[in-house]
Parts: structure tokens; C-alpha cells; sequence
């Protein structure tokens, strides 16, 4: 009996340290290894970028208000009480979204892969979460799934499937306006995390991330939001270890720590563009008109000859360009989105 019990003692310690051999610290990866992780992402070049949620059926305008630039902000822009935006859920109905018409857009325009706004700064969840209520199966398009219907798309089509993630979030209980000195008010654009919920919060993220990754075999994950002061770099060092441990071959920005000190896997400038090559991967992303979710008012459309323009001056500096599309109420991509990336793409075409 003794033997026994010794043999199984030896047999722990042994598993216990392969395991401990096996943990991988995925900050310290190889030049080799992350360039080879990285290389469908530097061959691609061009993506589509769908910012799609409750704020899509606003179109920018709430009870008459049309304050603010962007309008997937309109909840943080009119500081509208978290209990009165959430409300919207009960009118979110986008029956005309057509996740295969999304995607063969994009890759008509010569797009090689898509991200698209699973959970933006309003706490909405695109797909059937086990960990909020606030969600798409708690909509009237309850029993669709839209991130599966576009990650199949893009598989089907030959584009690579990434999904958008905030770390801010205006809907879980565990954060709050925060003050905004520039306004001296409190606003939603700055979030305070309350006194002793930030591990509550860290969890329910990693959470709704695995489900991501396990429900939809994402190849990317971008995050937002890294500007919330209760988000730190050792944060963002934390979850992106989490992240690569699910899966290690996974593409993450450089937004899921802080982003003026972070760069793996690669840069994110915002509406602008680097000036030179640099000694890290980067992606430019760019909205067609000048809102990123969908904003009636919004004319202020890019020409196919500037995004060609753009795509052309950011590729030949080492990056990406993902190039913003922003679906109605209804669904639908606006029609004046489709002609420019379609023309854009004739325009690649003929480089051929």
C-alpha cells in the first residue's frame, strides 16, 4: 500500500513539473516564432473594419440630439443614463443584416479580413453570452447569432474573421461615469471603476473572451478603451498571457495594454498614418466617411481615389489599412460605403 501511494506522489511531482516546464511566457516569443505568427496579417494589407450595435438604430440622433462626432458614442456624447440607453435593446432589430453580402463586399473591394464590433463601449454583446443579459439573444433577433454568420462567411469566402472587444464597458455594474475635468462633470467617456470590482470586471472579460475565441475560432482580437485610468499596462500584460494560453497562434493589437507603450502584435494608429517605415507591425484604421457606426447626418464621404490613395501610402510604409464600414438600424451597409469599396477595388484590380 505504501508503494502505491509513493508511486502516485511520484507521479504528481512529475506532472507538476512538466507542467511548470511547459508554461510558456508568450511576452518573451521568439523573433521567429512572431514573425511566423504574424504572417498572413502582413500579407493581407487591406480589411474590413464593421462597427454594428444598439447605437446603429440612433444613427447618431437621440430624442432629437445629434451632439457628438462619432456615433457609436452617443451614449458617452449625451451622458444618457446607463438604465435608459439600455432600453434600446428592446428596439434592436436589424433583420436585413446579411452577414455573406458583408463579406463578399469586402471581398470584392480586395479585403483580405474583417473585425467586427462584438462588445463596444456600450456593453452590447453581438452573440448569445453566458455572462450578461445584455446581449443579442435578449433582442428581438433572438436566435441569431451574427458573429457566427459572418465568422462562416469569411471562412467560406477565403478572409481571415477578427472581432473588436472594449475594456471599457457602460453597462456592467462595476463602472461608472467617471469626472471629466475638461467639462468638470462626470461623463461616461472616462469610466470610473467603484471601489473593489475591478477583479469582478477583469474575470467577466476574460470570460466573454474565451467564449469568443472557443465559439468562433477568431484569428484576431482588437481591443479599445485602453485609456481607462484603472487599466494598466500589467493589466493589459495579464490578459494578453491569458489570451495567447487559449490560443497561442491569435493576433492581438496593441490596444489590450497601453498603447503609447505596447506595440505587440502590432500598432494602431487612429485616422492618421505613420510618416515611415517602423520596427513594428502596424494597422491604420480609417473611417469612409467621418463616423464610425452608422450617423444619417454623415456626408462626408472619402473618395475611391483617396482610400486607394491612403491604401497604397500605408502599405508602402509596412501596414495595414482597415477601412471602417458602419451598417444602419436595418442591417444594410449605406449604399454610397459599397460603391466607393467596390470601385476601390476595380482600382486594385487593374493593378493586376
Amino acid at each position: 500500500m505504501k508503494n502505491s501511494y509513493l508511486i502516485i506522489l511520484i507521479l504528481l511531482i512529475i506532472t507538476n513539473a512538466t507542467n511548470a516546464q511547459e508554461k510558456v511566457n508568450y511576452l518573451e516569443e521568439s523573433p521567429a516564432d512572431f514573425k511566423a505568427r504574424m504572417q498572413w496579417f502582413d500579407d493581407a494589407k487591406y480589411g474590413m473594419f464593421v462597427h454594428f450595435g444598439l447605437y446603429s438604430q440612433l444613427g447618431g440622433i437621440y430624442k432629437g440630439n445629434d451632439k457628438g462626432r462619432y456615433a457609436e458614442w452617443i451614449q458617452g456624447n449625451q451622458d444618457i443614463p446607463s438604465e435608459e440607453y439600455a432600453k434600446l435593446i428592446d428596439t434592436w432589430n436589424p433583420k436585413d443584416f446579411n452577414a455573406t453580402k458583408i463579406v463578399k463586399l469586402a471581398k470584392k473591394a480586395g479585403m483580405k479580413y474583417l473585425v467586427i464590433t462584438t462588445k463596444h463601449h456600450e456593453g452590447f454583446a453581438l452573440w448569445d453570452s453566458k455572462y450578461t443579459d445584455f446581449d443579442i439573444a435578449n433582442s428581438p433577433m433572438k436566435g441569431r447569432d451574427l458573429v457566427k454568420e459572418l465568422a462562416d462567411a469569411c471562412r467560406k469566402e477565403g478572409l481571415h474573421f477578427g472581432t473588436y472587444y472594449s475594456i471599457t464597458d457602460w453597462h456592467h455594474p462595476a463602472q461608472e461615469p467617471g469626472f471629466n475635468e475638461k467639462e468638470n462633470k462626470l461623463a461616461w467617456g472616462l469610466t470610473h471603476m467603484k471601489d473593489g470590482r475591478k477583479e469582478e470586471y477583469v474575470t467577466f472579460m476574460k470570460n466573454q473572451i474565451k467564449e469568443l475565441i472557443e465559439n468562433y475560432d477568431i484569428e484576431i482580437i482588437w481591443f479599445d478603451a485602453d485609456w481607462a485610468e484603472w487599466w494598466t499596462l500589467e493589466d493589459g500584460n495579464d490578459l494578453y498571457q491569458y489570451i495567447r494560453e487559449l490560443k497561442p497562434n491569435i493576433i492581438i493589437n496593441n490596444r489590450v495594454s497601453k498603447r503609447d507603450k505596447f506595440k505587440k502584435d502590432f500598432g494602431t494608429p487612429e485616422q492618421f498614418h505613420l510618416d515611415n517605415k517602423v520596427d513594428y507591425y502596424w494597422e491604420a484604421c480609417y473611417t469612409l466617411n467621418d463616423s464610425w457606426g452608422f450617423k444619417i447626418k454623415d456626408k462626408e464621404w472619402k473618395t475611391p481615389e483617396v482610400v486607394y490613395e491612403k491604401l497604397k501610402d500605408i502599405n508602402g510604409k509596412g501596414g495595414n489599412f482597415l477601412l471602417n464600414v458602419g451598417p444602419d438600424g436595418d442591417g444594410n451597409v449605406p449604399k454610397e460605403s459599397a460603391k466607393i469599396l467596390i470601385e476601390v477595388g476595380k482600382m486594385l484590380k487593374r493593378d493586376k
